[in-house]
């Protein structure tokens, strides 16, 4: 049994700058808890088999989807339903937590997804 710990998020933000390189803070039934970086734009993906949730703790992020922008500032969260192609983007750069289940690439497709890394 893994031992259970208490996670800073701001702490945990400060020990890495690199934008669109997610890190994993916490593990809950079988899904990831991610913190993420975004800066610019990310790639246009969807995942088929799972939703993708986004919550921005500072910042602002907008989530491009084919027939929408749909605009986060700090406290607020969206859920991109699965199979909906969508680009997460940020001008000015946020701090997103970033919940997936186990085995997820983050862009959809393992080729170009971005290493795991834990923190």
């Amino acid at each position: 049994m893994t031992e259970a710990k208490k996670v800073d998020l701001a702490a945990a933000l400060g020990t890495f700058t690199e934008a669109w390189s997610p890190r994993i803070v916490a593990r809950y039934n079988e899904n990831k808890v991610f913190l993420a970086k975004a800066k610019g734009d990310f790639v246009w993906h969807s995942h088929p088999d799972t939703d993708d949730f986004f919550f921005v703790i500072e910042g602002r992020l907008t989530i491009q989807l084919r027939d929408r922008d749909v605009e986060l500032g700090p406290g607020e969260l969206f859920v991109v339903p699965r199979g909906v192609e969508h680009r997460p983007r940020s001008t000015e750069g946020a701090s997103v937590l970033l919940i997936e289940p186990e085995g997820t690439p983050n862009t959809g497709d393992p080729d170009t997804a971005a290493a795991e890394v834990e923190l």
